[in-house]
């Protein structure tokens, strides 16, 4: 088959624990566009949070953030957007809070949390490089325009409790897919890494199958569905792992690197 476009995760697939671009990552970048073979990133990250990554990769197609819930230009001017329904926002926060989760919202360029020594607050602003701010008045004094829901807890297993939760009674109207083993992320329906894939064979015009795709948890395998070479990392789960293609090495194994040069441009 031949590989016209990579759609790549980027925390635990792209980057290593230590959130950083290897050389061999970039170099692996810049191969595919010497190849001719375009390269988009997708997260669930906010659009702020990726912003390291565009110089040097010289990313050039949209960004798609929140899991595609905003998709923005390397300029981060934004081509669409699509929020959760504001009659949702406190219900599914609620729900999550039942399970003892910390909830954050993020909307437009600004991510909030209801107390700024919370769970992963100081990691996360790290990761993102920018800070979050402390939401006063509680989920409900902000449901317009919110792009994400991320339920927060060490607690894993009330996690997945909570995700599974959450899809049985909204699943209808949300997306709601574990990011991290301690971050449930909820956005909205079409806001899934699937559905980028399908923006992206639309927009570019390529056959899904030419679309190859790398990831390393439950919300990438939504677009390993919509590729012809999905490839999952060795740092995934071995649920993730089977619903894969290929397996490569773990993102502190030059993972991504190692994909690249043995799957797509062998």
């Amino acid at each position: 088959m031949t590989v016209k476009l990579l759609l790549a995760d980027v925390d635990g697939t792209l980057v290593t624990q230590q959130k950083e671009l290897t050389a061999r990552a970039i170099d692996a970048v810049h191969k595919l566009h010497d190849a001719g073979i375009m390269f988009a990133i997708t997260s669930g990250r906010p659009p702020r949070g990726m912003a390291m990554l565009i110089e040097p990769l010289d990313i050039r197609l949209p960004i798609a953030a929140f899991n595609g819930g905003l998709l923005v230009n390397r300029d981060m001017s934004v081509i669409e957007q699509r929020v959760l329904p504001t009659d949702l926002v406190v219900p599914v926060s609620d729900m999550m809070g039942s399970f003892s989760l910390d909830v954050w919202l993020y909307s437009g360029a600004d991510w909030y949390v209801p107390k700024a020594d919370g769970p992963h607050v100081d990691r996360e602003a790290w990761t993102v490089k920018f800070e979050p701010k402390v939401l006063t008045g509680g989920v409900q004094s902000r449901t317009e325009n919110v792009a994400k829901l991320v339920g927060v807890s060490d607690d894993h297993e009330a996690v997945q409790k909570a995700t599974t939760a959450v899809h049985d009674k909204f699943g209808d109207h949300v997306t709601a897919a574990a990011s991290q083993p301690y971050y449930l992320d909820v956005t909205h329906p079409q806001a899934n890494k699937g559905a980028v894939a399908q923006y992206l064979a639309a927009k570019y015009e390529i056959d899904p199958g030419e679309i190859a795709t790398i990831g390393d948890m439950p919300n990438d395998v939504l677009m390993f569905a919509h590729s012809g070479l999905s490839i999952a990392m060795g740092n995934a789960s071995p649920e993730v792992k089977r619903c894969a293609r290929r397996v490569t090495t773990s993102n502190e194994d030059e993972g991504f690197a190692n994909a690249v040069e043995r799957f797509i441009l062998r």
